[in-house]
Parts: C-alpha cells; structure tokens; sequence
C-alpha cells in the first residue's frame, strides 16, 4: 500500500481541510512510499516511535502530532529527534486532531457516546467555529453515582467526579480531551452531566455555579477512541496490517 494513498483517504474521509486548527493535520512527515504495517496512538512522541519501530511499522498515526503553528520553525532538539528517528526508520506520521474530535462516526467522541451506550445524539461543543462534541440521552435514568462507574469502567483512569448537580441524571455532553471550558455551554443547555477529559479549576466553579455534574476522564483516556476507530477503518478497506498502542498515560 503507498502511503499518499492512505494519506489522501483519510484527508477526505475525516474532512480535514474543513476545521480551523492549530494541527497541521494530515500527512506531517512522508516515507519512501511503502505501508505494510500501520501502528495507531494518541501522541507523537519518541516513545511511541520507539515502540511503533519495535512493532514493525513504517506508519503511524496519532492524534496529537509533531506539527502546530509554527513549532517546526528550526529543526532543533528535540524537533530534530524526533523527525531524525521516523527518518531513520522510514516511517510514516500522519496525525488529526480536531477533526478526528468531530468526526460523526469516526471521532473520539462519537466513539465515547457509542461506549456509554447514548441514544439521539447530535453535535455539541462550538470550538474554532465547528462543534466537535456531542450530546446524547442515556436509555434510561441513572443515578449520577451508578453513571460515574460505568464511566470508569468504559473509558479508564484517571477518573475525577464533580457531584454539583442532578442525582439522578440522564442528558450527556462529551467532548474529549482538554475541553474543561466547554462545560460553561453545557451549563447552558441544562445537560444533567458533562464529559470530558482533563479538569480545571475555572471549568469546577462553573460546574458549581450551574449546578451540573462533570466527570474528567483524563485526556489521554479519552482520546484513544478516534485513532483506534480509524486503524479499523483502514484495515478494512485497504486491507493493511494495523495495530493500536497502548501507552498508558495517566493524564
């Protein structure tokens, strides 16, 4: 399978040239051309390289990737580093952020609400001028205790709970990652519970003052859905070998 093929899929398939972002998303560093195995995980980091290497990959695609703004402005450090290892290896990166946050089926958050088995989702979140989250309905009522679990059990550690709201909740927002500040439109629109990723303290005296329940999930935790549904996908359709890193970070 050749790379730009892959690259040139996936650019149409998650419709990245639609979102504002601080990502340059899509293919950020080539290879010589050649894809016979892909290794799929949240962060670009030499680690993740390391591992992608020692599992055969001459791809990898994350969704935090090496390239935003201007940070490859000089190709020092640990820019160099970086990019000097997947040259070394001939491997591949390609990376989505926001739009793999945003993605209808594919996206961290579709994936999360497809987890804790929401009903009649539709978007939620505005960011850069695109919703990128969602809201849906749980089947039936739970107490906020019994929903906090099956968060934990579904999406992972580490896991932070703010009881500010309904007891019994229904009605839940999910947008993945850093997006503690999104809470203040889930305040808003009365949602009984929002979820994200990492917490803040800012987003805790909006929970309050809205009287809303949030769960923070951590940001990694909450970001595996989307490269993991992608790596299927890919799999699927070009038949190429695939694989998902687990890095584990507790963040």
């Amino acid at each position: 399978m050749n790379v730009s093929t892959i690259a040139n899929y996936l650019a149409k398939a998650l419709k990245i040239d639609e979102f504002q972002d601080s990502s340059h998303n899509g293919l950020q560093v080539a290879n010589s051309g050649r894809v016979k195995k892909i290794c799929c995980g949240v962060d670009a980091s030499l680690e993740f390289f390391e591992q992608a290497n020692a599992h055969g990959a001459d791809m990898v695609i994350c969704h935090h990737g090496i390239s935003w703004g201007d940070s490859l402005s000089r190709i020092t450090g640990l820019n160099y580093q970086r990019l000097s290892t997947l040259l070394k290896y001939d491997m591949a990166l390609y990376a989505c952020h926001l739009p793999l946050d945003a993605h209808p089926t594919l996206g961290n958050n579709a994936q999360i609400c497809r987890t804790l088995g929401l009903k009649k989702l539709k978007p939620f979140g505005m960011y850069n001028g695109k919703l990128i989250g969602f809201e849906g309905m749980l089947p039936k009522p739970r107490r906020f205790t019994t929903f906090e679990r099956m968060v934990s059990e579904r999406i992972g550690q580490p896991l932070h709970a703010w009881d500010c709201g309904k007891k019994t909740v229904q009605r839940i927002a999910v947008v993945s990652g850093g997006a503690a500040g999104e809470i203040a439109e889930a305040g808003e629109k009365g949602i009984d519970v929002y979820v994200s990723g990492e917490q803040s303290l800012a987003a805790y005296n909006l929970a309050r003052e809205y009287g809303i329940n949030a769960i923070f999930a951590g940001h990694y935790a909450t970001e595996r859905f989307g490269v993991q549904a992608v790596g299927e996908r890919l799999k699927k359709r070009f038949g190429v070998e695939v694989e998902f890193l687990d890095m584990r970070i507790m963040v």
